[in-house]
């Protein structure tokens, strides 16, 4: 288990350049596979069905022209951190996979 010592250790260790650079590497050569598990992820958990619809067509007809601009913007946000955040759990799994798998080879 990661204690949330850990955890902020780890944060702090992305902010070197360096090691993050390394990370955007790997994601970039694993970008059109981690593309679709986050899909899929997004799709089973029901983030862009029926509802998402109807909160889109509400959003991009709100009569008054700053409130329509207004809710679209939340809801651009609102897909922003949702994609993020199932994006780090898909790339948390994914980095449990490999790390599994290394385990597994060194035995």
């Amino acid at each position: 288990m990661t204690t949330d010592e850990q955890l902020e250790t780890a944060i702090e260790r992305l902010l070197d350049a360096e090691r993050f650079a390394e990370a955007e590497r790997l994601v970039a050569r694993a970008a059109p596979q981690l593309q679709k598990v986050l899909a899929a992820a997004l799709a089973e958990g029901g983030w862009f069905g029926e509802s998402h619809a109807a909160e889109s067509l509400r959003a991009a007809t709100v009569p008054d022209p700053d409130e329509r601009v207004a809710a679209v913007r939340s809801l651009l946000a609102e897909e922003a951190r949702m994609g993020m955040m199932v994006g780090v759990a898909v790339g948390w799994a994914l980095h449990g996979e490999l790390n599994e798998s290394a385990t597994e080879g060194e035995s």
